[in-house]
């Protein structure tokens, strides 16, 4: 073995060794810890898709009220459910040109005609994609939303039933963090056409084209809720949070906080046909459910406005951190709503750490017992091993869950297995009369083919665990599927190097293994 070539592989070796170093110190910057280690918060959210459903048809119910005026047609779509509507009091020639214009312009919309009336139906298939869709809008608004708040390796994923899981490790003001989340901002403008009124009994009968809101009655200098009021609203949006371009704090006529908002292109298309047409009606701005406020339509209003409702300065702030990341195409619901303390975190890494000490301690002393002084090679192996590891995590600003505590022992079993497999390899070729350096050369390379396989088919299953797992699921199989690449490399070229080193300018008769 020339020494050149000897001295190149260790200066290799060095350098992995080094550079992971400095990739994970030190340890507590750079390798971040999971909820389930530090703590933090849990969520389980509801995606009201009917929502995103209502929005939507609004939107095309609008486009064909449209096309209708411009062929001298004036009709009044009634929502029968979020995916239906219905246009009665046709004559036949306007219920045969509504029915064509609603083939030509709504492709997503089946049409069927009964006496003087035009039912609407969105089709299934499109039903269901916008309902996909919803989920995941909320998944990517929430994360805008948890980004600009700046906690570190947030979980959002999307789930079964139309839900979202949101995991939020080491939050420090969890109270800050719930109201952001809690603030879903599924914001609408409707039109007025009834209230303020004290009670719900007060608007009178409702009809089917309407809706009854609720709203605060809030104090003009605290801002403090003082009591409720309610209004008659139409159940057709003039428009939704999703045609908002921009939205920043701003200052009202008094000096009062608002907030300041522009709309997109088509966004203040809807806006200025609808107020131009309903000058000195109301127009009430609903936030989550509720009227904020209700000015009356003074002018056409196109591509800017204000929000106004008595907010203090804080929720003002919130609020326009709220739109700016991201309106939700739905509202969400609260099924589950947890906080992990940092004490169960505490327990969760001084158990792993435990089991990994003993763990390990087990099969230093296995090693040294069984294979003595070669048994050392396998031990600095297995210690350079655990380095590259976390040199990994540290690299890929992964975080550290307890399942990747799991994926660390189980590396450690695989780093010493492969060393096993070469040491007994190694002493087949002694028992068959070898010599030394040729039973070395011939360990490493017929056990090479078993190491390769036996990795390579754990980090198959690894990867397929991180492209469909969620969580902590993920997070055990990048550290495995770390570990199984520093323990391929640990196991074959430190652990060649170290014997070469070993056997290098020596006459060796006798091999302790």
């Amino acid at each position: 073995m020339k020494s050149s070539n000897l001295l190149s592989r260790g200066i290799l070796i060095a350098a992995v060794l080094a550079l992971s170093v400095w990739f994970f110190y030190p340890l507590d910057k750079k390798i971040k810890l999971g909820l389930d280690l530090q703590g933090g918060m849990h969520l389980v959210l509801q995606v009201q898709t009917d929502d995103a459903l209502r929005a939507d048809s609004d939107s095309d119910m609008q486009r064909l009220i449209t096309e209708a005026k411009d062929k001298g047609l004036s009709i009044a779509p009634v929502r029968l459910s979020p995916t239906s509507f219905e246009i009665a009091g046709l004559s036949p020639e306007s219920k045969d040109s509504i029915s064509k214009l609603g083939r030509e312009n709504l492709p997503a919309w089946d049409l069927a005609e009964s006496g003087d009336k035009v039912t609407l139906s969105l089709k299934p298939a499109e039903a269901a994609k916008i309902r996909d869709l919803a989920v995941t809008q909320a998944v990517q608004t929430i994360r805008n939303r948890i980004d600009e708040f700046g906690v570190a390796e947030p979980v959002i994923t999307p789930a079964s039933d139309y839900r979202v899981v949101v995991q939020l490790p080491g939050v420090d003001d969890p109270e800050r963090v719930r109201r952001l989340i809690k603030n879903v901002a599924f914001l609408e403008f409707r039109l007025v056409r009834g209230g303020p009124a004290p009670t719900p009994e007060a608007l009178g009968p409702i009809a089917p084209n309407l809706e009854m809101m609720p709203g605060d009655i809030r104090d003009e200098i605290s801002g403090a809720v003082t009591g409720k009021q309610y209004y008659l609203v139409e159940k057709q949006r003039v428009i939704t949070g999703r045609d908002l371009k921009t939205a920043r704090p701003g200052q009202g006529r008094l000096g009062e906080p608002v907030v300041n908002f522009s709309l997109t292109a088509q966004g203040s298309k809807l806006f200025g046909d609808a107020t131009g047409a309903n000058i000195g009606t109301g127009l009430a701005i609903i936030l989550d459910g509720k009227v904020v406020s209700a000015p009356r339509i003074n002018a056409k209003i196109t591509d800017s406005g204000v929000i106004e409702g008595s907010f203090t300065q804080q929720e003002v702030d919130d609020l326009t951190t709220t739109l700016r990341s991201g309106s939700l195409p739905a509202g969400l619901t609260y099924l589950e709503e947890r906080t992990v303390g940092p004490s169960l975190g505490r327990d969760s890494i001084r158990q792993g750490l435990l089991a990994g000490v003993i763990g390990t301690t087990a099969i230093v002393l296995a090693m040294l017992i069984i294979y003595t002084l070669s048994g050392i090679a396998a031990v600095i192996a297995l210690a350079l091993n655990v380095v590259i590891l976390f040199g990994g995590l540290g690299m890929l600003n992964s975080t550290l869950t307890l399942p990747g505590i799991a994926g660390i022992i189980l590396t450690i079993g695989m780093a010493v297995d492969a060393n096993v497999l070469i040491f007994e390899r190694i002493r087949e070729e002694l028992r068959a009369g070898r010599t030394v350096r040729s039973a070395v050369d011939l360990g490493f390379e017929r056990a090479l083919s078993a190491i390769v396989d036996a990795n390579m088919t754990t980090l198959i299953s690894a990867l397929f665990l991180f492209q469909f797992g969620t969580g902590p699921v993920r997070g055990f199989a990048v550290t495995l599927s770390i570990g199984l690449l520093a323990s391929m490399f640990t196991a074959v070229f430190v652990s060649r190097w170290l014997f070469d080193l070993a056997l290098h300018n020596r006459r060796v008769e006798k091999l302790s293994i």
